[in-house]
């Protein structure tokens, strides 16, 4: 997996508007179906870690981990991140071309 290849489309994506960030937001959008695609940094706390994969569960909801809170920051130009929603069917499932 190429890093620069998911963090420029989830780059386009925040451009367009399709994504959303933080751990309260996220969950707002997965339990209201509008998450499409969740992806989460591998070095979130364990807390945030469960709470954010077991709601993706209970409501079908696909996540992907990605390297670091820092690497989803800076892809779609904000400070750390540990975690995104993206709101697009197109976007989510290039996403998860991506990073399978």
């Amino acid at each position: 997996m190429k890093p620069n290849q998911w963090m420029s489309l989830l780059g386009l994506a925040n451009r367009a508007r399709k994504i959303i960030s933080g751990e309260e937001l996220v969950v707002k959008e997965i339990r209201s179906g509008r998450a499409k695609l969740v992806l989460l940094s591998a070095d979130a706390s364990a807390n945030t870690a469960k709470k954010v994969t077991d709601k993706c569960n209970s409501f079908s909801i696909p996540y992907k981990l990605v390297e670091n809170r820092n690497l989803l920051g800076q892809s779609i130009g904000k400070e750390a991140r540990v975690v995104v929603a993206v709101l697009d069917a197109g976007f989510a499932n290039k996403l998860k071309q991506v990073l399978d």
